[in-house]
């Protein structure tokens, strides 16, 4: 209990502190606290901002979750400044889709998916042996490192798309109406897009890991005649 908890722990706390802590601090000064939105998104800054700083100095390494984050939040700062009208603050929250989409993309692209993150915990479930199975096959396999980029892949392209549905929405119906309905279609998106990523990418990459598994369970062919002349 102890191991799975720490390899839970090792697996979302990264994702957790990256994007769910900005994000997720943001709507709730916003909108629970009643903080304005330049105050919400420079507060919601901080922890992105140290951990990029932190693994710029100390680890000498850029967190590309938390510099993304940041980025975005740099972004929202300066359209909040400027924007007077209600459909552009709007289209902002679409800006962060469209920013994530981008920087997923990019990190497919150079060879480093983003998503990877978020995607193994559900593979490893926790286990120190499927742990290594999947270092060992993201190192080894070809296939499984293709259903690794898949992965991201979806989520870029499904973020991209749902930033166009939403700035077409902005633009073309009530604001009113768009206040919930962008909600929707975030939630929306989330919601098809891990389905879609689960049957093209997590899906094959887990029955890779069993397979392996079952192959490392399962007596050498040297073994088997040894054990029949024993007989």
């Amino acid at each position: 209990m102890t191991t799975n908890t720490g390899s839970m722990k090792k697996n979302f706390g990264p994702l957790l502190a990256d994007v769910a802590v900005p994000i997720g601090s943001y709507y709730l000064l916003k909108s629970g606290f009643g903080m304005g939105t330049v105050a919400a998104l420079g507060w919601s800054s901080v922890v992105p901002a140290v951990r990029t700083v932190w693994g710029v100095v100390a680890e000498r390494t850029i967190n590309a979750f938390a510099a993304l984050i940041l980025f975005v939040n740099v972004v929202g700062l300066v359209l909040s400044f400027v924007a007077g009208d209600p459909r552009l603050m709007l289209a902002k929250d679409s800006g962060i889709s469209s920013a994530v989409g981008i920087g997923i993309l990019v990190s497919v692209v150079m060879g480093k998916p983003m998503m990877t993150a978020g995607m193994k915990p559900f593979l490893v479930k926790g286990s120190p042996e499927r742990e290594a199975v999947f270092e060992r096959l993201l190192s080894g396999s070809v296939a499984f490192q293709r259903a690794e980029r898949r992965f991201s892949l979806v989520w870029g392209v499904m973020l991209l798309a749902e930033c166009v549905a939403r700035i077409v929405g902005v633009y073309t119906l009530p604001v009113d109406t768009m206040v919930w309905l962008g909600t929707v279609v975030m939630i929306g998106t989330i919601a098809v897009t891990s389905v879609v990523s689960g049957g093209v990418a997590v899906g094959p990459m887990a029955e890779m890991i069993d397979a392996e598994l079952k192959a490392g369970d399962a007596p050498s062919p040297a073994v088997v005649p040894s054990l029949a002349v024993a007989r």
